[in-house]
């Protein structure tokens, strides 16, 4: 009787935190439903963030750091005035000295070094406002947030700080990251039995529908292996079916963060491996679209691809991220006109981070996939807010170029970010030559040959 009760009471140990697995997390996200315990989690660090923030301050306050901030800070009035006063300067000289050139020959016989200035200058406000490079790094915080993967580090500031710091990481490593890492495991582990299942059943509108049902459900059990708290904004703007889905792009996680809320086709290049397997999984539920590597650069063939799919209203929209590679969440950057030329309706989300619980911006020149997604599994949350913004069409007369800028701007309102004409793809390569001729045009208008 008594090893009845020890082997009872030892089943009992292991069932009971299965039990609540099961209960607080597994069943809630396949229901689509939140029990609150994420978003009292948010309260919980906010507050901690706060007493961070305040211990910084008495910190900086003793040693009188604002003091000797506010002393070092440039007038920014007097800073334009200079820059103005300055600018006056080298066009008058320019000006002054060149005014008696006549011909190419004198202004190559008097040649000064002062000539060299408008291009100096230029390079000087390209380095010190450079908007296109950071937007290839991470975002400052504006505070603390107990992570050393910031810009500022304050964890040995004081003993306090460095006390909460250190449960902090005991937390995050030791107890978010295995848990994290099981839901993970059971998402996919869920999703390959399941479509493996559907593979089997008879491509009708009774599959569709569970199809969609667990592809949500593992997206939002997948979600949650990053503590992943999003809102959603004016649902009744999703995306339909024959339609693009375009949004910014700030990470690889972006594609499950819009997933937890919509089902939608997936547009790549096939790879083999783990990602292979996820490929082939996802196709044999629904119809999404993979690119051998040789069609991936005939650009005729992936446009009639996509033309067939946005012709049939029974599948599902096509999701696509125009920048082609990710920003760092401040900024929306040209989009490609591909996905504007091949019609239907567009339908525009925004999607915005809350960087105070995690940089959710993948840096890929500097991380791996792996190393990524590890640093985000050992962040505190991913707290995302996400605007389905209206339809919208093509008018009449309109390019392509236009209509991607159209798009673009309205995302870029919407989500609070940065608005640039700049190319995404300058994160890999060197700048193009017309954007070389135009500096070079500006400055031969300041030179009056003969």
């Amino acid at each position: 009787m008594a090893d009845a009760v020890v082997m009872l009471t030892v089943i009992s140990l292991f069932l009971f935190p299965v039990l609540c697995f099961a209960l607080l997390i597994l069943l809630p996200a396949a229901l689509g439903v939140s029990i609150g315990i994420r978003r009292f989690y948010l309260t919980i660090l906010l507050r901690i963030f706060e007493f961070a923030t305040a211990r910084i301050q008495q910190h900086d306050s003793r040693q009188d750091l604002n003091e000797n901030r506010r002393e070092t800070l440039p007038d920014n009035n007097a800073a334009l005035q200079k820059e103005k006063n300055s600018l006056t300067s080298i066009k008058q000289e320019q000006k002054s000295s060149l005014v008696k050139v006549r011909s190419y020959g004198t202004l190559r016989r008097e040649f000064e070094l002062s000539d060299a200035y408008h291009f100096c200058r230029q390079g000087i406000e390209a380095i010190a406002d450079d908007s296109v490079t950071k937007c290839f790094s991470a975002a400052e915080l504006s505070s603390w947030n107990l992570l050393t993967r910031t810009n500022t580090h304050y964890e040995f500031v004081s003993m306090r700080l460095t006390i909460l710091w250190v449960i902090g990481f005991l937390f995050r490593y030791c107890c978010l990251l295995p848990l994290r890492l099981l839901l993970a495991t059971v998402s996919v582990s869920i999703f390959m039995v399941a479509t493996a299942t559907l593979s089997i059943l008879p491509n009708t509108r009774y599959k569709r529908h569970v199809s969609k049902y667990v592809s949500l459900m593992c997206y939002r059990i997948l979600a949650r292996a990053f503590s992943a708290v999003v809102t959603y904004h004016n649902k009744e703007n999703r995306a339909m079916g024959g339609g693009i889905c375009v949004a910014n792009h700030t990470s690889p996680i972006d594609v499950i963060i819009l997933a937890c809320d919509a089902c939608y086709a997936m547009v790549g290049q096939r790879h083999g491996g783990f990602n292979g397997l996820i490929q082939r999984a996802m196709s044999r539920s629904e119809a999404h679209i993979w690119f051998e590597r040789f069609e991936v650069k005939d650009r005729q063939a992936v446009s009639n691809r996509l033309k067939e799919h946005v012709s049939d209203p029974d599948k599902l929209p096509i999701l696509i991220f125009p920048e082609g590679t990710c920003i760092n969440n401040t900024s929306v950057m040209m989009f490609k006109k591909g996905s504007f030329e091949i019609g239907g309706t567009i339908y525009p989300v925004a999607m915005k981070y809350d960087a105070r619980f995690c940089d959710a911006f993948w840096n890929s020149s500097k991380h791996t996939m792996i190393q990524y997604l590890l640093l985000m599994m050992t962040s505190w949350a991913i707290v995302c807010d996400v605007w389905y913004l209206p339809p919208m069409h093509r008018k009449e007369g309109e390019g392509a170029v236009e209509f991607a800028n159209r798009v673009k701007h309205e995302i870029a309102q919407k989500g609070g970010l940065v608005d640039l004409i700049w190319d995404g793809q300058l994160k890999r390569m060197t700048v193009k030559e017309d954007f070389k001729k135009e500096q070079q045009k500006e400055y031969s208008k300041l030179l009056k040959i003969e």
